[in-house]
């Protein structure tokens, strides 16, 4: 791929994000940016193209923090709608960059983002409607201005999702299994993001156990941990408790990989 390629987590955290609303445990209540989480959502930068995962209800929010006004693609883990619920607002920057935004979807999910958003494929648009270009991806490989991303099947409990591999940095969220067909597309990369929802199991996302479990079977040289809830606890605490090389994402932050 050539040069570096810079991800920025524009979002960490889980459907509800942190705060969560109504809530007062000492998560909810911390005065630490670090415990602040949008829905998880992130951009990876190349030379050559600038990339979104994922389009959640803090898109809008989440361009304006990091003063972001072009984007090549979007590409779709699934269809829920914390990732998907920013679609609409991309019409801003249609505007500005007077071109569509292809988004690349399976088959299941781009069903899905045209029923949820039927004003948006519609043959003759309402004017100022967001334009995009369906572009369905499976798990082969494909290119984005000549950048190659390998999409990597993972279950979200029993819905099949994709993660993506850029380079040498992979991408999963949403997930509690991994298959070891999808675990040797991941072996070897320099920086795996995985989801850790919380302690505590849960029903299809990794609990924190479980994603540093996965983290040792792949071995990358820095691993980030994402999809936090308040139920995880403090930044700071559990921080202290993780290897130097394992850290708690957190939304700005910034990660570049050689």
């Amino acid at each position: 791929m050539g040069g570096a390629t810079t991800l920025t987590f524009l979002g960490t955290g889980t459907s509800q994000g942190v705060p969560m609303i109504g809530c007062n445990c000492p998560v909810c209540r911390s005065v630490d940016v670090h415990d602040k989480r949008l829905r998880s959502s992130v951009l990876v930068q190349t030379q050559n193209v600038t990339l979104l995962i994922d389009c959640g209800p803090d898109f809008r929010q989440q361009m304006l923090c990091h003063n972001i006004a072009q984007i090549d693609a979007i590409l779709f883990t699934h269809e829920h709608k914390d990732h998907t619920g920013g679609l609409d607002d991309v019409r801003a920057l249609n505007y500005f960059m007077q071109a569509p935004i292809p988004v690349y979807a399976e088959n299941r999910v781009m069903a899905a983002l045209q029923r949820d958003y039927a004003y948006v494929f519609k043959e003759h648009q309402y004017p100022g409607a967001p334009q995009v270009e369906a572009r369905e991806i499976s798990t082969q490989k494909f290119t984005v201005k000549g950048v190659e991303i390998q999409p990597v099947r993972v279950m979200h409990g029993n819905l099949p999702i994709l993660g993506f591999r850029v380079g040498e940095l992979v991408y999963l969220t949403d997930t509690n299994f991994v298959s070891d067909e999808s675990k040797a597309l991941i072996q070897g990369c320099k920086v795996l993001i995985i989801n850790g929802v919380r302690k505590e199991s849960h029903v299809s996302h990794f609990s924190l156990s479980q994603a540093l479990q996965l983290i040792t079977e792949v071995a990358p040289a820095q691993a980030y941990i994402t999809h936090i809830s308040h139920q995880l606890g403090l930044h700071h605490s559990i921080q202290a408790a993780l290897p130097p090389q394992i850290n708690l994402a957190y939304d700005g932050l910034q990660v570049v990989v050689e």
